[in-house]
């Protein structure tokens, strides 16, 4: 008897093992068979084939902090400052050096009479920073400044003499070149230096925070104003090669 209950016991195991597996299988099956019918996300193309998030390409740190505005209150006091700063020169008229002069002697003021009246108001006086460029820092700074010195010096000096006349006069590099400064002076013409200063620091302050808050609208706009642009630049490139001689010889070498 004990022989028979025992093969019994075993055989009603063996069911349970057959029926659970049987109900895995038939689960994980339809499981997959779901995330085959889900269609695949395919990648958005960013601008300009950019890799990493917006914040880790200018930087990461509180550069890219200020600049996307992770804190409103203290981005929004540093473009208050510089347009008001803006308006006293532009609107006001206020000149360079007076305006350095007058925020020295305000600063001086206010913090002599901080530090005097601090004794007697029991409050400790404050604390000056100190504030030390290190030798290492500056070399570093300069050597920087002299290696790109040098490079547009011999570029310039490669073009002035002839030696780097194929360079200088292949399509891509020279019809970029005309158009960009072509670009300036009209630009330049219309606004004073400060105001294209100013212009130019309002763009690159408050354009990266927008294309972060509206990032794929603007990637599938660039993305294709990007192939028009390109569509067109050959269009151009190939009608003014084949009239001028000397282009189109060196595109053909």
């Amino acid at each position: 008897m004990m022989s028979e209950s025992e093969e019994h016991g075993s055989l009603l195991e063996k069911i349970n093992e057959k029926i659970h597996e049987y109900k895995h299988s038939s689960s994980s099956s339809s499981s997959d068979s779901d995330d085959d019918k889900k269609p695949k996300k395919s990648k958005k193309k960013k601008l300009f084939g950019r890799k990493h998030p917006l914040h880790h390409v200018l930087g990461g740190g509180k550069a890219a902090d200020l600049v996307l505005w992770r804190n409103k209150q203290e981005s929004g006091s540093i473009l208050a400052g510089v347009t008001v700063i803006w308006l006293l020169f532009e609107g006001i008229g206020y000149h360079l050096l007076t305006f350095l002069c007058h925020a020295l002697i305000v600063f001086l003021t206010v913090w002599f009479v901080w530090s005097n009246a601090a004794s007697f108001v029991n409050r400790s006086p404050p604390k000056f920073p100190e504030v030390i460029l290190s030798e290492v820092q500056c070399l570093k700074v300069a050597q920087i400044a002299r290696k790109e010195i040098n490079e547009a010096f011999y570029t310039l000096r490669n073009v002035a003499s002839g030696k780097d006349l194929k360079t200088y006069l292949m399509p891509s590099f020279f019809w970029q070149t005309i158009a960009v400064l072509w670009f300036i002076s009209i630009v330049g013409s219309c606004f004073s230096f400060l105001t294209l200063s100013y212009t130019i620091f309002l763009m690159a302050y408050t354009l990266p925070m927008l294309y972060e808050k509206y990032e794929d609208q603007v990637d599938a706009v660039g993305e294709k104003a990007l192939i028009e642009i390109k569509k067109q630049y050959k269009v151009i490139d190939a009608k003014l090669i084949s009239k001028i001689p000397l282009l189109s010889e060196k595109k053909q070498h």
